[in-house]
């Protein structure tokens, strides 16, 4: 293991926050991380107003959590504000991981172009929205964890090899 990251879980969910409904993709994607060799995961939740999103996301930026990870608010309903709450706190965007995420979902089901996620650095904070359902978050994750590690690595400690071929290691 080169480096290990901290990551923060930001579910994003009225229902959640309010403790009317468990939890199940902060959990998911935990468990997951941890597998993957992720050993410092702290989790968080938030109702889906765009402040308090964007509270959490400063939150991790301050206290240089590496990798910040939504789930939920990336939908089409009224209350689904995640993405703004994101680029409202994010000095860069990084269209590329949304894309990808989306263009691995249209593999999988036709609905994965409604996913509304983005990606951005706050500080030295890589942001990565995700569905909220534990199996639509897991699904967009997988595909883009080596890449987000290059992209980790960059962020945390300067130029890379972006020639190399080799997937990054935890």
């Amino acid at each position: 293991m080169e480096e290990t990251y901290t990551v923060r879980i930001i579910t994003v969910s009225d229902r959640c926050a309010a403790g009317e409904r468990e939890d199940k993709s902060g959990p998911a994607l935990e468990d997951y991380l941890r597998a993957q060799g992720f050993s410092d995961v702290s989790r968080c939740l938030v109702p889906d107003e765009k402040g308090e999103i964007m509270r959490a996301l400063r939150a991790a930026s301050e206290e240089d959590i590496a990798l910040a990870l939504t789930t939920g608010g990336t939908g089409f309903a009224p209350r689904d504000v995640t993405p703004e709450a994101t680029a409202a706190v994010c000095e860069k965007l990084c269209p590329g991981i949304g894309e990808a995420m989306r263009a691995y979902s249209l593999q999988i089901t036709p609905r994965g172009m409604l996913s509304r996620g983005i990606a951005g650095i706050c500080g030295r904070t890589l942001i990565v929205n995700l569905p909220g359902s534990p199996k639509a978050a897991l699904e967009n994750l997988t595909p883009i964890l080596s890449a987000l590690l290059h992209g980790l690595k960059m962020l945390r400690r300067g130029p890379a090899d972006c020639a190399s071929l080799q997937p990054e290691q935890i």
